[in-house]
């Protein structure tokens, strides 16, 4: 990738470029690249060949400026089988956002067959028609093949995504890091609605039994649900090859709903 990373390093710190902003606010970081780095740093210092990161829970609960961030680690469990990760996001010094990770060592299989769903049957990414200009979403920070729906529509919805940046400038995106990138996106795919998105999510779920091969993953909304204000939304996750987890998120009811997408609670 040529483009501009979401970050620079100085040192242990990461610092932000000015295409790592969000939707809600000018001058503050969008939620993928928050995630993202979470999963960068723990897989770059607890990760190994052995271990899938199998769940990786993001709470983001303050909106970070554009300060440089430092990433504070903390094994929690390093057992044979599983190992469990907490990492704390601080931004300009303060603790913005926290991750909770859960590694799961490889082995066969249980024996015996267990019912699941049948693979999606779409088109692959190199099969949908491309425009002249390919579309680049969010001011060029991640690009789609849309399959179902689209936001503003009511009804299913299906897309494969990938990334056209790297996270931190130097390090080549891993497969669990593009997929932590592209969690973030289950909150509006989820969420919108005819009138927008008027939902900002305060955490992130991703649940990984295998890591996504090659650089697109699809996202098929199943589930989104809201009372109150507050909202849960829900999305499969697909490579070339087949099902590889899913993204869930809670979100808070926005007072202005975004129309184009507003601030972290």
């Amino acid at each position: 990738m040529t483009n501009l990373p979401f970050f620079t390093t100085d040192g242990d710190a990461f610092i932000p470029t000015k295409v790592a902003n969000g939707p809600w606010d000018p001058n503050s970081l969008h939620g993928r690249v928050i995630i993202g780095l979470l999963a960068f740093v723990i897989e770059q210092r607890h990760g190994g060949d052995d271990f899938v990161p199998a769940r990786l829970t993001v709470d983001m609960f303050r909106l970070p400026n554009l300060s440089p961030v430092e990433v504070k680690t903390k094994l929690v469990r390093d057992g044979l089988r599983l190992k469990l990760v907490e990492a704390d996001f601080l931004s300009g010094g303060v603790a913005m956002a926290r991750a909770s990770c859960q590694l799961l060592r490889k082995a066969e299989n249980a024996p015996g067959r267990i019912w699941s769903l049948p693979n999606w049957a779409v088109p692959a990414p190199a099969d949908i028609a491309v425009p002249d200009n390919p579309r680049l979403d969010m001011h060029g920070k991640w690009t789609t093949r849309p399959i179902v729906g689209a936001m503003g529509t009511l009804g299913p919805r299906q897309l494969w995504m990938s990334e056209v940046r790297d996270l931190v400038e130097g390090a080549p995106l891993t497969p669990f890091v593009r997929a932590a990138l592209a969690a973030d996106f289950a909150s509006p795919f989820a969420n919108a609605g005819d009138q927008g998105l008027g939902y900002i999510n305060s955490d992130v779920t991703l649940y990984l039994h295998r890591l996504p091969v090659k650089e697109w993953i699809g996202f098929e909304v199943v589930n989104h649900q809201s009372a109150d204000g507050v909202a849960i939304g829900e999305c499969f996750l697909y490579d070339q090859q087949g099902p590889i987890g899913s993204a869930t998120v809670a979100a808070l009811a926005q007072r202005k709903p975004m129309t184009s997408v507003a601030p972290r609670p």
